[in-house]
């Protein structure tokens, strides 16, 4: 069967606004998605307070450079955190980080995984967990993750 129009379209493309939260870690950029209250932005901040930089707050650019999908700030929102009974905090943001990980949180996940499935990311295959923030050590679990599952960045870009 031959691809549809919009399916051409969307692998011509060289970029892409996403609705998650997305942070850098060592260079690398983890995006948490999820649906609304999930956890998203708390997640953020917890991984923030462990040294994490915020790339953008349910929001984010991603772009094909070369083998790569870099994130970066989406303008309107740059810098912005919103959390949850508190309000909107302003923060500096990572500059453009390649993806190395999406996170979907969920209620329930599986133990433990055999493999990770990988999603087509302009072009790019980018591995997908699904996770469950919990209430046991969540930002060290999703760091663990990013370790041991995300994609190598190549060269450092801090």
């Amino acid at each position: 069967m031959p691809p549809t129009e919009a399916a051409c379209r969307v692998s011509r493309a060289r970029a892409t606004l996403v609705n998650a939260s997305l942070v850098a870690i060592e260079g690398r950029a983890l995006a948490i998605e999820g649906v609304p209250g999930s956890g998203k932005s708390s997640l953020a901040l917890a991984l923030i307070d462990r040294g994490a930089r915020l790339i953008g707050d349910d929001g984010a650019t991603l772009e094909r450079s070369g083998a790569h999908i870099l994130a970066s700030p989406p303008p309107n929102i740059e810098g912005k955190l919103e959390i949850h009974g508190i309000g909107i905090i302003e923060m500096p943001a990572a500059r453009a980080t390649p993806l190395a990980l999406i996170l979907t949180l969920e209620a329930r996940v599986e133990r433990l995984p055999d493999t990770l499935p990988m999603r087509d990311v302009l072009g790019v295959d980018i591995p997908c967990m699904s996770f469950s923030p919990g209430t046991i050590a969540p930002a060290v679990r999703a760091e663990w993750a990013l370790s041991q599952h995300g994609l190598n960045a190549g060269p450092s870009q801090k």
